[in-house]
């Protein structure tokens, strides 16, 4: 059983290394701001470097087969699906039945996992044989705003198609845009930063929805378990690669309009046309094309348009072309196959023949042509479709005190994914504790880092005698001032490092007085995105901070490398017995975060820091919250000096730890004035 589309384009083989970056922009970048130029080309040396690494994946089947099972891990990882939620009781329900022309649509909904309820539209023949089991279509719906009815609705034309031509459609709705409206765009427009920090996406979301679907698909008498389809467009196309990846029960794959890769989506910028639902978080630094590898060598038709705004041309060939090597490794390259239509982002008539037409040949053995599938074509933006169904008739709740009082739909994303209850060690198993929250700390928070920071380099001194331009990592320059003194003048017992918030013109707090000692040589710097090197921040699309988390890191990641560089270079310059680092609020955590990993740093005085990662305005750090909470990280600093200004409950729990260390005596308290 072969297929080969009449609309596939000829592709000449392209090389691994990404030669034009810049090929097909969103928008034009940032330049408003002093830090605009650095951290973009830093984005986009980072991108290059993770994008050219599909090459090790290309290496022969076997070794692939090799590496498919801890792929899958940091996959699910990645979606916030690690642990897998329990497959609970679906609780699946029809709500209602309508009967079509040749057609048969139930109004369904069941619980993804309790009180996650996914609404639905179940189309299905007419008239089936008895005993007779059917292939079947998971189908996940796009960006097509239909209010209270569900998105469902603007694509009921295709679950008629495919239940007049033998199969059975499960049409669902997505969270954001379902019949219990909830939320995809968290770090996109609504300054839910502790998504990264909790390790929680909407994209995670969708997948799960999508596979305890295919759980409510297999559990039907009229469906062929192993004829198991999954196909949409845009969010759905995306949604089609998170499900056909998770779940092997999905026989063939057609994506829609659905994957970019990390070039077209950083320094291309094609991430500000996406909401958050087309990512995960990168953790584990992936090529963006091994998500739809590990489809292989299952049937895939990867569908674009030429003139596709947020799937560019330039990222269609990459991808597909990475695609057909990997296939080829298996020798089953005619298993996956391409189509590029004439036009935007949307459906069109070759589309829909293509899928179609795929679709048929895999599940149904039958690879004619379709030469129907017209009917009510949905248009993005949608324009006023008069559809065959009143939209009002398939919502699965029909009137609002329909929809149940146990829905977590609107806040799900605090939900979701677990967040971490660390214990207070006992006596004597303090670094029996410490150990292994460190080492997955390192593992899916801090990978970025390397085990030893370098010390940073001075480039120049500026603002002469007391001021320089440190370059901390290659091409990343930061603010560092001495605050008495020419800069890097002498030797000194204890140097205090002080971490900014803000820019240069903010005035040193009056507290550091009071922690300061006369033969102090005070420092303060400004880590990356402030001050000096700050950079262009507009909501939405929040470019910068969701790129980073593209490529396995976040803005604060940086900082706490730079953090880590400037302290380095200090105690070198002065030879100084002793290092601390100091803050308040967001920078009392960052100086936090590198005395954990900065052995040099001998101590930390924290000026009423946030309490947890919870806080949006807290730094953030990819999956930190399924780790630990910030009263736990400051015990990890045991048994070091430190110092909490703050009359947070939270830290006593630091204290308690400090104390299991045997380091009772080195924490303090203070009173802010």
């Amino acid at each position: 059983m072969r297929f080969v589309s009449t609309f596939t384009i000829s592709l000449a083989l392209l090389s691994s290394a990404v030669q034009n970056a810049a090929a097909q922009a969103y928008c034009e970048p940032g330049r408003g701001e002093p830090g605009d130029r650095m951290i973009q080309e830093y984005l986009e040396r980072t991108a290059i470097k993770i994008q050219n690494s599909f090459v090790a994946d290309l290496t022969s089947a076997a070794d692939w087969q090799i590496h498919r099972p801890l792929y899958r891990e940091e996959y699910f990882y990645m979606l916030g699906l690690s642990p897998l939620p329990e497959r609970t009781d679906l609780k699946a329900t029809i709500t209602g039945t309508l009967t079509g022309d040749g057609f048969i649509v139930d109004m369904l909904h069941y619980q993804s996992v309790p009180g996650l309820y996914v609404t639905a539209n179940l189309y299905r023949p007419a008239t089936v044989k008895a005993g007779e089991r059917l292939p079947a279509v998971f189908y996940v719906c796009g960006h097509s705003g239909r209010g209270r009815d569900g998105n469902k609705t603007a694509y009921q034309s295709h679950g008629m198609w495919f239940a007049w031509h033998g199969f059975i459609c499960l049409v669902v709705d997505t969270l954001q845009l379902g019949e219990i409206a909830a939320i995809h765009h968290g770090t996109y427009n609504q300054n839910r930063w502790w998504w990264q920090s909790r390790g929680y996406t909407s994209a995670g979301v969708e997948c799960w929805n999508g596979v305890r679907g295919i759980d409510y698909l297999v559990s039907r008498p009229d469906v062929d378990p192993e004829r198991i389809a999954v196909t949409g467009i845009s969010g759905g196309g995306a949604a089609t690669f998170w499900i056909a990846a998770a779940d092997e029960r999905v026989r063939v794959a057609v994506p829609v309009s659905g994957m970019a890769d990390l070039m077209s989506y950083v320094p291309n910028r094609v991430i500000n046309g996406h909401c958050d639902c087309m990512f995960l978080y990168n953790t584990f630094e992936w090529p963006w094309v091994r998500i739809a590898g590990l489809v292989a060598p299952r049937p895939l038709l990867f569908v674009n348009s030429d003139k596709d705004a947020i799937f560019p041309m330039d990222a269609n060939e990459r991808v597909i072309n990475q695609l057909e090597r990997l296939y080829s490794l298996y020798g089953e390259g005619d298993r996956v196959d391409s189509v590029v239509s004439v036009g935007g982002h949307e459906y069109r008539h070759d589309i829909r023949q293509a899928v179609y037409r795929f679709i048929n040949t895999w599940l149904k053995d039958d690879s004619r042509a379709v030469t129907d599938g017209d009917i009510d074509i949905v248009e993005f933006p949608p324009a006023k479709v008069v559809h065959p169904i009143e939209p009002v008739k398939l919502r699965a709740f029909a009137t609002d005190k329909d929809i149940p009082a146990d829905q977590l739909n609107t806040t799900i994303d605090q939900h979701f994914v677990p967040m971490a209850r660390v214990a207070v060690p006992g006596e004597g198993q303090f670094e029996s504790w410490k150990k292994p929250l460190l080492a997955e700390l390192r593992r899916v928070s801090f990978r970025t880092l390397p085990e030893r920071v370098p010390a940073g380099q001075l480039q120049k001194v500026q603002e002469s005698p007391v001021a320089g331009r440190l370059e901390t990592e290659p091409g990343i320059f930061v603010r560092l001032e001495s605050i008495q003194g020419p800069f890097g003048s002498g030797a000194a017992k204890r140097v205090l490092l002080f971490v900014q918030n803000a820019g240069k013109g903010t005035p040193l707090p009056k507290w550091i007085e009071t922690i300061r000692e006369p033969d102090d040589r005070v420092y303060r710097c400004e880590p990356r995105g402030i001050g000096d090197t700050r950079w262009t921040a507009k909501s939405p699309p929040n470019t910068i901070l969701r790129s980073h988390a593209l490529l396995g890191r976040t803005a604060d990641t940086g900082r706490v490398y730079d953090v880590i560089a400037t302290a380095r270079f200090l105690k070198q310059i002065h030879k100084a017995e002793r290092i601390e680092v100091t803050g308040e609020g967001a920078g009392a955590i960052l100086a936090a975060y590198a005395a954990l990993w900065e052995p040099d740093i001998d101590g930390v005085v924290a000026h009423q820091p946030f309490t947890t990662h919870m806080d949006a305005a807290a730094p953030q750090f990819l999956n930190v919250l399924r780790v630990a909470d910030i009263p736990d990280l400051f015990g990890l600093i045991a048994p070091r000096s430190l110092t909490i200004v703050s009359d947070k409950r939270e830290f006593q729990k630091t204290a308690a730890i400090y104390r299991a260390a045997g380091a009772g005596m080195q924490i303090t308290f203070g009173k802010a004035e």
